[in-house]
């Protein structure tokens, strides 16, 4: 049995345009507490904000746990789970010998995050009901219209 706090972690990005005004949500859940984190950009990209989503909240996170992520993002997902980050990193930051991968810059963030981390995550559909997605994705939603 770990003896890693238990996090529950909810991330969503949003994106008027792609690109455009983008915002994220992070909403944090551990022993009974809450803590919604967001904040946004002027010109980016949802996959970029997706991304910021996930490093923001593992960021927040003052020392190692157990996280559990729930992301409507299959790009985020994806590319973890199936080790395609880890081998664009080890790649050069290219996705193939033409193409580059795209946000390196928050991958390697991310990448250095999870080592830190026990991290499992999890996909849900978005815009379907998920109480904690449709609230991240309200304040992603909301911080876009900031700009």
């Amino acid at each position: 049995m770990s003896t890693k706090k238990q996090v529950w972690m909810y991330t969503d990005g949003a994106c008027s345009g792609n690109p455009g005004p983008g915002g994220w949500g992070t909403i944090l859940k551990s022993g009974g507490h809450v803590k919604e984190l967001s904040g946004g950009e002027p010109n980016t990209t949802n996959n970029r904000m997706e991304l910021t989503a996930v490093i923001a909240g593992l960021s927040a996170l003052k020392y190692p746990c157990e996280v559990t992520i729930t992301s409507d993002s299959k790009y985020v997902i994806d590319a973890i789970q199936q080790g395609w980050a880890k081998k664009w990193r080890a790649q050069g930051w290219m996705r193939n010998k033409k193409e580059k991968a795209l946000n390196p810059d928050l991958w390697e963030t991310l990448l250095d995050l999870l080592d830190v981390h026990d991290v499992t995550f999890r996909w849900v559909k978005g815009h379907a009901g998920h109480p904690e997605n449709e609230r991240c994705d309200e304040l992603a939603v909301l911080e876009s219209k900031k700009f």
